[in-house]
């Protein structure tokens, strides 16, 4: 059996398909604050807020078929703890539907829920093993 090569550098990308697309770009531009890495295109963009991508590639069929696998939900990091209720209140204030309010887990973690407007669930998370190592 092969030996594992050397660490891979972790999770950074992720790319969705979206049909409302200029709702949700603004979203994670205008609201989450990333910024457009490149756009190859009308229908294709990729967004970066650092250390990460996230691709959003506009869905132009009818209804989307079902897929074998789901995404359950996609996170951003928080690196300070209080401000995990500031931006539970910032998203609240401009109308981004909540789907759970803040609350610390018994990892010390704290988080919420909300839905970007194609209806993907995004947790806004401060994680302590994590937060602050980017």
């Amino acid at each position: 059996m092969l030996s594992r090569p050397k660490a891979h550098g972790g999770l950074r990308h992720l790319a969705l398909f979206v049909a409302n697309f200029d709702e949700t770009l603004q979203f994670y531009t205008d609201l989450l604050g990333m910024v457009v890495e490149w756009q190859p295109d009308p229908d294709n963009i990729y967004l970066c807020s650092g250390c990460d991508n996230l691709a959003l590639h506009r869905y132009l069929g009818g209804e989307r078929p079902v897929a074998g696998q789901r995404l359950d939900h996609l996170g951003f990091i928080i690196n300070d703890i209080d401000d995990v209720d500031a931006w539970h209140a910032f998203l609240q204030e401009n109308g981004v539907p909540i789907k759970a309010a803040p609350r610390t887990h018994r990892d010390g973690a704290r988080s919420f829920y909300c839905l970007d407007p194609d209806g993907n669930l995004v947790q806004m998370i401060y994680h302590p093993p994590i937060a602050g190592k980017c």
